[in-house]
């Protein structure tokens, strides 16, 4: 999508049917890699870390205390109960409202600052399978995060490529290239064995998806030799496909 020189850009979901018109914005040179996580939302290439605001924890007393209510209510469609379900279906909206609002305020904002914008393609679906982490996974909204990402890059004439999942942004050195054997998830900080720069592990993550992403960027072309998933697809790293207005 090439961006409109005119003061408005009028492209993307939700055109024609209410939705307030994206005012355009220069392009820039700035490009940026975005890893997502648990502990910090997102940490980007330029060393900095969004913290994680957990929307979730905060009512999590408050919906225990609703959903053991309405488990209380005798089942049928009483007025009781319908009223114990509307207390729970608040509390989940208003769940939902903050999340939304936290993304859409960081995802806008990332957008204008960036003309390329690197993530990686994380199976989102496949990880919530992990009983431990699933809760924290749901409430991170890392799908709803790429979602909103993804509509506003194509919005404001930016670039969204993602990155195979399987490139090993976390063990791979971004001074010397080098590969570490393992990378534990309990490691937060480790020394290049090459050149013995000492990494912050989601930072050098970052800053790997970035040169990555900028590599497919230019050269239309994965980084890493294809890997056949089972389902017969190759998975190289590839550019995010644009929504047409």
């Amino acid at each position: 999508m090439v961006p409109r020189t005119d003061p408005v850009c009028e492209g993307g979901p939700g055109a024609g049917r209410g939705r307030p018109e994206v005012a355009w914005i220069p392009v820039t040179d700035t490009a940026v890699g975005v890893d997502v996580g648990l502990d910090h939302l997102l940490t980007l290439s330029t060393g900095e870390k969004i913290a994680n605001p957990r929307h979730g924890r905060r009512d999590r007393v408050a919906l225990a205390r609703a959903q053991r209510s309405l488990a209380r209510k005798a089942p049928g469609d009483g007025a009781n109960r319908r009223k114990a379900r509307r207390k729970v279906a608040k509390i989940h909206a208003r769940i939902a409202d903050r999340r939304r609002d936290g993304l859409h305020k960081l995802t806008t904002r990332l957008v204008r600052e960036n003309q390329t914008l690197v993530i990686e393609d994380l199976s989102v679906r496949n990880m919530v399978k992990n009983r431990s982490l699933a809760h924290a996974i749901s409430d991170a909204a890392w799908s709803e995060f790429r979602s909103m990402l993804e509509y506003k890059a194509a919005w404001y004439g930016r670039e969204v490529v993602a990155v195979d999942r399987f490139f090993p942004s976390s063990k791979l050195c971004s001074h010397c290239g080098r590969l570490a054997k393992s990378m534990p998830l309990h490691v937060r900080t480790w020394t290049c064995e090459g050149c013995g720069t000492v990494h912050d592990r989601d930072v050098n993550a970052a800053k790997n998806l970035k040169a990555a992403g900028l590599a497919v960027s230019v050269c239309g072309a994965g980084v890493r030799p294809q890997r056949r998933t089972p389902g017969g697809q190759p998975t190289t790293k590839q550019k995010t496909p644009r929504r047409e207005p």
